[in-house]
């Protein structure tokens, strides 16, 4: 998907009152699906859903995403959700994470911190220790839920 259509969508997004959280493409049951996850303070309903789906279509039938044809979704990126961008970390601050490094060691624990410049700070699942973690060390990440 070419930059200029990704920002046409999260303009579209951000007119419907709520913000792009990441943009997927993928192949299920021999269809190919548009993944569009969307975020707001206090949580998307399914009329945030409806509404920047009916919004979004009349864009991507303009400009197709994906050649042939595709089914668009329109959701939230759920309370366990991948972190793939800073922004993704610096909004999750406060949330569990599980990071693994290119190393392959993996961390699990509070996001204490996590800055423009990459530098994101765990304080570690059951202890008061803290990790400093660069953001280009990250292999993978993604928030988890504890269920008390």
């Amino acid at each position: 998907m070419n930059a200029e259509l990704e920002n046409s969508i999260k303009l579209t997004v951000e007119g419907c009152g709520c913000r792009l959280y990441d943009i997927v493409n993928t192949r299920e049951n021999k269809n190919n699906i548009l993944r569009i996850f969307i975020t707001k303070d206090g949580g998307v309903n399914i009329d945030d859903c409806a509404s920047v789906s009916r919004m979004l279509s009349p864009l991507l039938d303009i400009d197709e995403p994906i050649n042939g044809k595709y089914l668009l979704e329109v959701s939230s990126p759920g309370l366990e959700r991948k972190l793939k961008t800073l922004n993704h970390f610096i909004n999750s601050i406060g949330d569990m994470v599980k990071v693994k490094e290119f190393s392959t060691e993996v961390f699990k624990g509070k996001l204490l911190k996590a800055t423009k410049d990459g530098d994101i700070t765990l304080q570690l699942e059951n202890s008061k220790d803290t990790v400093d973690i660069k953001f280009e060390d990250i292999l993978s990440a993604s928030t988890y839920f504890v269920w008390k």
